[in-house]
This record gives structure tokens, C-alpha cells and sequence, in this order.
């Protein structure tokens, strides 16, 4: 008689933190400039579109991590290319902690941004494919956890390295410590990667349908993952392998709403306020101490409510959480825009902005990874969900780049009503076509989009 094996949730949560470890990367490279550009500026004699260069050009390398991402996963695997952005990310560390030109920074950076492309896209993947589905939202969330954790932490890096010597210390020596310590988490993840699994739908996909198996097993017990398998082959029987799946009724949808969804992430402006928060900081009239102080508490309360955004996913939903975090997001924006636009800011900015953060921190920041992991179909998730990144990531781009010129152009107040409008766009496309996945298995997500084609929702 055949064994059985029970699930073990335990298991796959401990697979799943070492694959969110990228999120930490992800969290630590795009947040280290915040800290470090103010020095860097004077030291490379920037200018406010030189500043946008510097911090934006991460996004070029991350681009293209995430075009290629998506086609070399469904060739070689989830494992393989996620060990190969650990490699680039700490390159791309010690590319930039060593720079003697803003060009070589320049460069160091984009290398690291490739690694960055690839991870962001793959580990919440990743998860979704190897998670049980009662779990999948909590678990692939932790994918952001750990970029929130990343977040705070590098704000304790760089207040701790401005600490550490005198102000021309920071400019010349201080910022280059700022990137090379993240080195040390780029290669504790490459090293635990190797710990892990192979996705097992990427497996079965592959023809090694007892290697799938086993890791279906131990995640969901044998009854459970004979069930699992069948619909995962019946799944890709019925794909064409192809993108041009991704243009038949119904998945036309699901490929607008990952790459809007992708869009809307970046463009409500929550990278603005993290990449710049000390320059925002400063338009209130704070000195140099008290912005990297309110610069740390915004990055705690990222962390506390992505906490609560873990806690909340798989009991409320993803949609409810979308539409409660943009209307919230959407007042918060209005307001600030309006205290910048009468002068009264201060505290009043500050507060508003913690509340926009763990509105964001609650939906935007985790929903929206874990929808582009959760709606494509296997054969071709991994370059469908590429699409979407890329999406995601041209326009983190384009919004790093702009934000100083917008500021120092059009002022604090207009830059602000101009995420809100986004905001609130966010919220109505929310309501009217992003779809409810929680509690369904991914091969049922996508029955549900090839029969979406005789709802009323047409794209």
C-alpha cells in the first residue's frame, strides 16, 4: 500500500521566507538612495535631473531583469534565475559602494537593477506556484514583508553610517557604505536558494511529474496533491504555450489587469515618497536630524501594517483590501496636496503621510504582486507575469525620474493632487474589473478567466 504524507504548512512557509529574501534585496536596493543621494549630490555636483538619473536608472536595469525573467524561468526554472539575480545584486553592491564617477555608479546600478527585475517578479511567482491555496495570499505577501523589512532597515543603515563620521565624511566615504552592506543579504539569500525546491508546476510542465509530485505532497498531503496534479495537467493540456493565449476572451482581461494593476502601484506615488522622503520632509521646513527620524518612522509604519496586510488577505480578500487602501489613499493625497498648496505642513504632512503609507502598506504594496502571480496561465505565467513587471517597473521609472522635476517645477502641492487623481482612478478600476481570487486554486483562477468571455467585461 502507497504512503501517505500528511501537508506541512511549515515547510513551505520556511521555502517561502527564503524565496521572499529577494523581496528584502528588493526593499534594501530601491530604498538605499534615499539616504545616500543627498551626499551623493554634492559629492557628483548633481543636479535635480542628474538626482532623478541616479536614483531612476536602478529601474533600467530592472526593466530588463524583468523582460527576460519571465521567458528564462519557463526555460530553466524559477530556482535558477532567482540564484542568478542574487549573483547581479551583489555585484551591482559592490559596483556601487566602489564608484569613482556618477557614470560607473551609474552602471553598478542598472547591473544590480537587473537582479532586482528578475527577483521581483519571480519570488512572488514562485510562491503562488508552490503555496497551498488557503495560504497562498498570507505567503506570497511575505514576499513584500520582507521589502518592507528591507525598507526599514536601510533607513537604520543610513542613519547609522551618517552617525558614524562628520558631514564630509558622509559625502566623500559614508553613502558608499550605505550600498556595500547590501552585500551581505544578497549573499545570504543566494546561499539558502539552494535549500529550496523547484516549483513543481514549472516541474510538471517540464515532463518530471515525480519530482512534482513529491514537493506536492509535502505541501499539501497526498490526497490533496493527486487532486492538485490532475488539475494542473489538465490546465496545461488546454495552453497553447504560447502568448498568444494571453489574447483569447477572458485572458485579454487578466493581461490588463495585471499590467494597469502594475502601473497603478507605482504611479499613486509611494515610491516618491520613499525614495524622497528626506527632500519631502525638508519642503515642510524640517531640518536634516528630524527627516531621517520621520524618514524611520514612515519605514516602521510600512512594516506594521504590511503586517497587518499578511494577517488580513486570506480572511477579507484581495479586492476589498484594494478598494479600502486607494479611497484612503486617495483622501490622504488631496490632503497633503492641499496643506503644501495653504503652507500648513509640519506635523499635518507628516501624519497624513504615515496614513497614506499603511493604506498603501495594507493593499497596493502586496495585493498588487500577488495578483500578477495568481492570474496568468501556467504554461506561460512566467512571461505573462514578465509583462506586467516590466509595466510595473517602467513606470517606477518614470515616477523616480520626474518626482524632483515635478517638485522643483510645478511645487509639493500640484505633485501631490497629481497621485491622488491616480488614486482615485486606482479605486474605481478596482470595483469595476479587477476580479476576487482568494480561496481559489490557480488552476480554477484560470477556468474562471476562459469563461469570463461570456460576462459582461470585455477589453
Amino acid at each position: 500500500m502507497a504512503s501517505t504524507q500528511k501537508a506541512s504548512i511549515g515547510f513551505v512557509t520556511l521555502v517561502s521566507i527564503v524565496a521572499a529574501i529577494g523581496g528584502l534585496l528588493f526593499g534594501y536596493d530601491t530604498a538605499v538612495i534615499s539616504g545616500a543621494s543627498p551626499f551623493m549630490q554634492i559629492k557628483f555636483t548633481l543636479g535635480p535631473g542628474m538626482v532623478g538619473w541616479a536614483v531612476s536608472c536602478l529601474m533600467i536595469g530592472a526593466i530588463v531583469g524583468a523582460a527576460f525573467a519571465g521567458a528564462l524561468s519557463d526555460r530553466f526554472g524559477r530556482k535558477k534565475m532567482l540564484i542568478t539575480a542574487a549573483i547581479l545584486f551583489c555585484i551591482g553592491s559592490i559596483g556601487s559602494a566602489i564608484a569613482a564617477t556618477i557614470t560607473q555608479f551609474v552602471i553598478a546600478r542598472i547591473i544590480g537593477g537587473v537582479g532586482i527585475g528578475v527577483s521581483s517578479t519571480l519570488v512572488p511567482l514562485y510562491i503562488a506556484e508552490i503555496a497551498p491555496t488557503k495560504h497562498r495570499g498570507r505567503l506570497v505577501s511575505l514576499n513584500q514583508l520582507a521589502c518592507v523589512i528591507g525598507i526599514s532597515a536601510i533607513y537604520f543603515v543610513n542613519r547609522s553610517v551618517t552617525e558614524a563620521g562628520t558631514h564630509a565624511w558622509d559625502v566623500n566615504t559614508g553613502w558608499r557604505w550605505m550600498f556595500g552592506l547590501g552585500i551581505v543579504p544578497g549573499i545570504i539569500f543566494m546561499a539558502l536558494l539552494f535549500t529550496v525546491p523547484e516549483s513543481p508546476r514549472w516541474l510538471e510542465k517540464q515532463g518530471r511529474t515525480s519530482a512534482a509530485e513529491r514537493i506536492l505532497e509535502r505541501v499539501n498531503g497526498t490526497e490533496a496533491a493527486a487532486i492538485e496534479m490532475q488539475e494542473i495537467r489538465k490546465s496545461l493540456q488546454s495552453e497553447t504555450g504560447t502568448l498568444k493565449h494571453l489574447f483569447k476572451p477572458g485572458f485579454r482581461v487578466a493581461l490588463a489587469v495585471g499590467i494597469i494593476l502594475a502601473i497603478l502601484q507605482q504611479v499613486i506615488g509611494i515610491n516618491a515618497i520613499m525614495y524622497y522622503a528626506p527632500e519631502i520632509f525638508k519642503e515642510t521646513g524640517a531640518g536634516t536630524d528630524s527627516t531621517m527620524v520621520e524618514t524611520i518612522i514612515v519605514g516602521l509604519v510600512n512594516l506594521v501594517f504590511t503586517l497587518v496586510s499578511v494577517w488580513l488577505i486570506d480572511k477579507v480578500g484581495r479586492k476589498v483590501l484594494l478598494l479600502i487602501g486607494s479611497a484612503i489613499m486617495a483622501i490622504s493625497l488631496l490632503i497633503i496636496g492641499y496643506a503644501f498648496h495653504t503652507g500648513n505642513t509640519g506635523t499635518l504632512v507628516l501624519i497624513l503621510v504615515l496614513v497614506f503609507v499603511a493604506a498603501f502598506a495594507v493593499s497596493f504594496g502586496p495585493i498588487v504582486w500577488l495578483i500578477m502571480a495568481e492570474i496568468f496561465p501556467t504554461r506561460i505565467r512566467g512571461r505573462a507575469t514578465a509583462i506586467a513587471s516590466v509595466a510595473l517597473w517602467a513606470a517606477d521609472y518614470l515616477v523616480s525620474q520626474m518626482f524632483p522635476i515635478l517638485l522643483d517645477d510645478a511645487g509639493a502641492a500640484i505633485t501631490f493632487w497629481v497621485f491622488c487623481l491616480m488614486a482615485i482612478f486606482a479605486f474605481f478600476f478596482t470595483l469595476w474589473v479587477v476580479p476576487e481570487t482568494k480561496g481559489k486554486s490557480l488552476e480554477q483562477i484560470e477556468r474562471d478567466w476562459m469563461s469570463s468571455n461570456q460576462n459582461s467585461i470585455t477589453l
